[in-house]
């Protein structure tokens, strides 16, 4: 769940399913020169072929929106697409799957991605549904398992309390807090995800302290949660991650209305982390 930061308008994402780990797999940037940081368990051959390959991705890219384009390609297990536009450049995550993907997929990139297209989300959904068999299941061992347990909350004393009241203990998901990100400046934070491929709730760790109200963590998880009831839908012809119901069965949060309150008075407080 994002903090309400309307800054988001220059920062967004595609996904099957949310997820804050990515692997990078390579990358590359189109402005006359390249750089390499391949998957550390790619074989010589295989980093050869996947930084030429990104390298040409990203010249079709470029070549498409007029624009320099930072591409970085990844193994992610559930975020597919993510992208930061500027005036200047776009800075693109792309799963390797798009390696090779043909015209029109590449041409519904540049659109959603690039021109802020939200139409064309539609049909890389298609394309991401159709590459199901090629998204890994297993974990690296980079990506740390789920820890419930914090300096100050128990998520899970807290996940299995709501999935009593709230959902007659019929959510079946494990819960843990996600890795600290880098320091840095930012307009917006994730504060929870929910990954429906391995049914994981992640909350972020910015939440871990004394000053945070125990119903705000709450109230994420019960956000979180909701998401394995109401899985995002494409019926209007775009992504809808939060469904009229989804929204309905939000206010049934006792604190709801408190929660979002004390989520707007303290969002600078969350930014920093």
């Amino acid at each position: 769940m994002s903090a309400r930061n309307r800054a988001l308008e220059s920062s967004n994402r595609l996904a099957t399913a949310l997820h804050e780990e990515e692997v990078p797999v390579a990358e590359n940037f189109h402005q006359g020169t390249a750089a390499r940081n391949q998957h550390p368990h790619a074989t010589a051959a295989t980093r050869e072929e996947l930084w030429a390959r990104a390298e040409a991705l990203a010249f079709r890219l470029s070549a498409e929106l007029r624009m320099p384009v930072r591409l970085a390609v990844t193994d992610n297990r559930s975020t597919m697409v993510s992208f930061r536009r500027s005036a200047t450049a776009l800075q693109l995550r792309l799963h390797h799957m798009f390696l090779d993907a043909p015209e029109p997929v590449v041409r519904a990139v540049a659109d959603y991605a690039g021109r802020g297209n939200r139409l064309a989300g539609g049909l890389l959904d298609d394309y991401i549904r159709g590459q199901q068999p090629r998204i890994r299941q297993e974990r690296h061992a980079a990506e740390a398992d789920l820890e419930p347990r914090g300096r100050c909350f128990d998520l899970q004393v807290m996940f299995d309390q709501l999935n009593r009241v709230f959902f007659h203990e019929s959510i079946q998901a494990r819960i843990g807090w996600g890795r600290m990100p880098p320091r840095r400046r930012r307009k917006s934070i994730r504060l929870g995800v929910y990954d429906h491929q391995t049914r994981e709730i992640r909350i972020h760790p910015g939440l871990d302290r004394p000053e945070v109200p125990s119903y705000f963590v709450e109230f994420i998880i019960f956000h979180e949660m909701l998401h394995q009831l109401f899985p995002s839908s494409n019926g209007t012809g775009r992504r809808v991650h939060h469904p009229r119901a989804f929204r309905d069965r939000e206010k049934a949060f006792p604190l709801y209305a408190a929660a979002l309150r004390w989520e707007r008075e303290n969002l600078n407080l969350l930014l920093r982390g």
